[in-house]
């Protein structure tokens, strides 16, 4: 790892159960003296990534609020996919997710929750399990053989567990054929008695960016019928694909920067 790396590094100690760092935090993760994990730290927090809070501690700080103000009003998957999710949403009275994924990591990036009666367990910016759940296991399938060989050698007993295949041969015809499947549908894989319907949605490299993921009952998915649900959802995936297609057409730039192409490329998503 660079400097930098190990600097940026800093970001992943947080999570719902961390809020906030001390500098033994930051020295054991990076591995160095106590001077330059401190420099570390001052650096973040003069760009206000972090700040400094009680008890030696760092805290996120208020430049992330103005990044996600920044992202809500000028990100391309969000400013292109949720007007359509919303649509849908609003049209069916059944509740959508988008999702997004970077280097490790796959997350809810927007909701449309028209349906009140359903709790909202799910929220902007959250991580959800790997390996488990329609949103992970559609854009799973979509990853290129190079970085699923990659995942298979970082996660393999975690993708056994999850019944994805006991061998790479396994891994690799399991996501081979929920990729040609075009959706992929679970059933309370994280929360009992939901159903999550994902549809991959692509750039116009045809790079998986991230799922589109209906969210509705058991009761409500059987009454309604799986094929047709399934067609809802894809329907709404390739209009946003067509969206941001026309978007890179018009301004002759893509519409969105190539994703990270790292071997451990998921550590936390899915969905119902």
């Amino acid at each position: 790892m660079t400097s930098l790396d190990k600097m940026l590094g800093i970001l992943d100690l947080f999570d719902d159960d961390k809020v906030g760092v001390q500098l033994e935090d930051v020295m054991q993760l990076t591995r160095l003296s106590r001077a330059t994990a401190y420099r570390y730290l001052q650096s973040l927090s003069k760009a206000g990534v972090l700040a400094p809070a009680t008890g030696n501690t760092y805290v996120l700080g208020p430049r992330v609020i103005e990044l996600d103000r920044l992202m809500r009003l000028t990100d391309p998957l969000l400013t292109n996919a949720s007007p359509v999710m919303h649509e849908v949403a609003g049209a069916l009275r059944i509740n959508f997710m988008l999702c997004s994924y970077y280097g490790n990591k796959v997350m809810c990036a927007d909701l449309a929750w028209p349906d009140e009666s359903l709790t909202r367990f799910y929220e902007r910016g959250r991580p959800m399990p790997m390996f488990r759940g329609a949103m992970a296991k559609v854009i799973l399938s979509n990853l290129t053989p190079y970085q699923l060989r990659s995942i298979m050698l970082w996660h393999a007993d975690e993708i056994r567990a999850a019944g994805l295949g006991s061998n790479w041969d396994e891994f690799r015809t399991t996501m081979s054929r929920m990729r040609k499947e075009g959706c992929v549908v679970t059933h309370g894989e994280v929360i009992p008695d939901l159903v999550g319907i994902g549809a991959p949605i692509f750039d116009p490299d045809k790079r998986v960016l991230g799922s589109l993921v209906m969210i509705l009952r058991e009761e409500t998915f059987a009454h309604s019928g799986e094929e047709l649900m399934r067609r809802h959802v894809i329907d709404a995936a390739v209009r946003i694909d067509a969206k941001l297609a026309s978007v890179a057409e018009k301004t002759g730039m893509p519409a969105l920067p190539a994703r990270p192409r790292r071997g451990n490329v998921l550590r936390n998503g899915g969905a119902a």
